[in-house]
């Protein structure tokens, strides 16, 4: 490796380290009260990202398919403090539900502070073999709702110095195999809202939005889908959950989790050749 190189990733794993210490500290009382609209809340990050904002004192709405499972996260919320918890169940691939669901946590809540975007459709753990239709489907589910719900959430979002938090994905940073559809779903998500949170900050809005990139996470769908064909470790959802919290009520553009996710998005640009080998060579996969 060249001088050069090595003075670079010197410099910018001194540039990281310096932002998250001086960084904006987490006040978890400024969630108290906190008017909280979170999607995808059945299961998963979702599910944990519910229980968290309750243990804040939060006001919660939260949305899934499944009725009866959000009917119990909803209760268990109450249990564990949240000033109030509402449900509705909604279908993202449906073009007037995300409407829906931002219509109903504004009548429920008087406003939001925070619109948490978390939702995905189900998608082959596979090989791509030209299924146009579910990719469309998909882009519907994983995208097009949320830019949907974003526009919808906005004036109120502004009107509260609110925040806009969108759950990404490190497949969303770089391309992997058995994951086409869903991956695509991820890019357009960073590139749009990439793009949306220079325009506001232009406009001088009071809105933030932090775009949280993950790895994989220890979710139940998670690891059906990959066991036993990647040995990649997996982090806890609970985890994974308060850090996309830490970063939306903190106004921070980008959250990376686990941490060396960001190493892992700079190292296709310094090591294309070896980045693709790793990722190739990750997976049990005989042709």
């Amino acid at each position: 490796m060249g001088t050069v190189k090595r003075v670079l990733i010197a410099s910018l794993c001194v540039a990281y380290l310096a932002v998250k210490w001086y960084g904006p500290s987490f006040d978890a009382e400024s969630l108290k009260g906190a008017r909280v609209l979170v999607t995808g809340a059945s299961t998963g990050i979702g599910e944990q990202m519910a229980y968290h904002y309750a243990r804040f004192g939060a006001q919660i709405v939260i949305t899934a398919r499944r009725e009866k499972v959000l009917q119990q996260v909803a209760e268990k919320c109450q249990s564990l403090g949240a000033q109030s918890a509402f449900y509705i169940a909604a279908d993202m691939a449906s073009v007037s539900d995300p409407d829906k669901v931002v219509d109903f946590a504004l009548e429920k809540l008087g406003g939001l502070d925070y619109l948490v975007l978390n939702h995905i459709g189900p998608s082959p753990f596979s090989m791509w073999e030209g299924d146009v239709d579910h990719t469309r489907w998909l882009m519907q589910v994983n995208f097009f709702s949320y830019v949907q719900m974003a526009w919808k959430a906005l004036a109120s979002l502004e009107q509260s110095k609110g925040s806009l938090v969108i759950v990404s994905s490190l497949l969303g940073k770089m391309s992997s195999p058995f994951v086409a559809p869903y991956t695509s779903t991820k890019f357009a998500l960073n590139g749009f809202f990439g793009a949306l949170g220079h325009e506001l900050a232009m406009k001088k809005s009071n809105v933030s939005i932090s775009i949280c990139t993950l790895g994989l996470i220890d979710t139940e769908a998670a690891m059906d889908k990959v066991k036993g064909v990647t040995k990649v470790p997996a982090y806890p959802a609970t985890d994974a959950a308060l850090n996309i919290i830490i970063s939306g009520a903190t106004r921070q553009t980008d959250l990376f989790y686990p941490w060396f996710t960001q190493v892992v998005t700079l190292s296709k640009d310094w090591f294309p050749s070896f980045t693709s080998y790793v990722i190739q060579n990750s997976y049990n996969y005989t042709p």
